[in-house]
């Protein structure tokens, strides 16, 4: 039994030269056979296995990982949680998301540093701004909160903006909600989570190839060994298309390289999260003091999980731009997560041609605040058989209908 999380237990170990600690979940070994499989240890994946134990009880379940826990886009992202979408469908799930990030400390008895600091779309031009009214309009009906704030408001709440912008900053949609976690964390306390509940956690096991027979899913081959199951989850994002692939699955995904920039540390001095259309950047502060910025998309088709020059001048133009004071800061480390984007910039949650093959792909850059909110429905998918109410417009076959969810061109926030 994992040992419960406590102040007192904290206090206990402090005293113990914190000699008592175990570790967080177990380094399990493959069997021959499981009820099920989830392929991908990052946060979807590992959130996946959590509730096909919690709220379905198949615990018995291999988690396989090729890397190790939270190494993949789990700890390549900028940390951000919002629900701050247009469309009914998108607006649901995104916001069911951030209802379960919420409450995700005490569910999992781990810390993940949810800070609800606010999340701030600013507005530069006057096409912008009637673009977040209708946003903000379209929040608000849809139940997730919104608040529409003009320029004069915007510098009130965020200090050190900019007094003679290049861009103007007009206004601003605020979600108050919204915020960041500790990505790691996230993903250290789901594989805690589900270890407890009888998952076997493998890391370091890569997936070669699937066994098909009549057009049903038996299993994979991996790095060690052939493990079976006929029931079989995907979640590993930027490379959903190279392992589907494999299975003779053809998926509607480009995978682009975004990145991410922090820092050196400083003294607190932001305190909520700020995106900027207009110079493409959006940043917030970590709790260590750095402040964590993001860039956009190369627009070459990478696998590659690093960054490029011209991103990173880029971004240190625009978080000079929005914060003059900010210019003489170093950066301290850069990256790049491996984003799978759909042509509608909506994920998919489905099944498959092949029977008993379920995945989950196309997050782009929505990955990371989706997590509790794509591995409920994928362990509901994959328990049940059926999509869950909140995924069912995140099928395939809306790629063939026309029945897009066209976030991008709609909202302009879902990346």
């Amino acid at each position: 039994m994992t040992r419960h999380y406590s102040a007192l237990s904290l206090i206990r170990e402090g005293l113990n030269g914190q000699r008592g600690w175990e570790p967080a979940w177990r380094d399990a070994r493959p069997r021959a056979h499981y009820d099920a499989i989830v392929v991908g240890g990052g946060g979807h994946g590992l959130a996946t296995a959590y509730y096909l134990a919690k709220n379905h009880g198949i615990t018995n379940v291999a988690l396989l990982e090729r890397g190790w826990i939270g190494g993949g886009n789990t700890g390549r992202n900028t940390t951000v949680i919002r629900s701050n979408y247009f469309f009914p469908e998108t607006a649901a799930f995104f916001d069911f998301a951030l209802k379960l990030y919420e409450g995700l400390s005490q569910d999992l008895n781990y810390n993940i540093m949810f800070s609800q600091r606010g999340m701030w779309f600013l507005g530069h031009d006057r096409h912008a701004m009637e673009m977040l009214s209708r946003s903000v309009n379209a929040m608000l009906l849809n139940g997730v909160d919104a608040e529409l704030h003009d320029g004069d408001s915007v510098r009130r709440h965020i200090p050190g903006l900019n007094d003679r912008p290049r861009f103007p900053i007009l206004g601003a949609l605020n979600q108050p909600r919204g915020g960041t976690a500790r990505h790691d964390a996230v993903a250290w306390g789901y594989a805690r989570g589900a270890s407890r509940l009888g998952v076997d956690i493998i890391q370091n096991c890569e997936v070669r190839d699937f066994i098909i027979e009549a057009g049903q899913m038996r299993g994979v081959e991996t790095s060690f060994g052939t493990i079976r199951s006929d029931l079989v989850g995907m979640a590993v994002a930027g490379h959903s298309t190279v392992l589907a692939a494999k299975a003779g699955v053809r998926l509607p995904i480009s995978s682009y390289a975004l990145q991410a920039f922090v820092s050196e540390p400083v003294k607190p001095c932001l305190d909520t999260v700020i995106l900027s259309p207009a110079t493409g950047t959006y940043l917030s502060q970590s709790d260590k003091g750095e402040l964590v910025i993001g860039a956009g998309l190369d627009m070459f088709l990478s696998y590659a999980q690093r960054g490029s020059l011209p991103w990173m001048e880029r971004a240190a133009a625009g978080v000079v731009e929005l914060f003059p004071a900010f210019s003489r800061m170093r950066f301290l480390r850069q990256w790049a997560g491996l984003v799978d984007i759909t042509h509608d910039s909506t994920p998919i949650i489905d099944k498959t041609k092949i029977g008993g093959f379920y995945i989950s792909a196309g997050w782009g850059t929505g990955g990371f605040k989706a997590i509790p909110a794509g591995g409920w429905c994928l362990a509901h998918l994959m328990a049940t058989g059926r999509s869950h109410p909140l995924a069912t417009g995140f099928c395939l076959d809306r790629f063939r209908s026309g029945a897009l969810i066209d976030e991008a061109s709609a909202s302009g926030i879902s990346h």
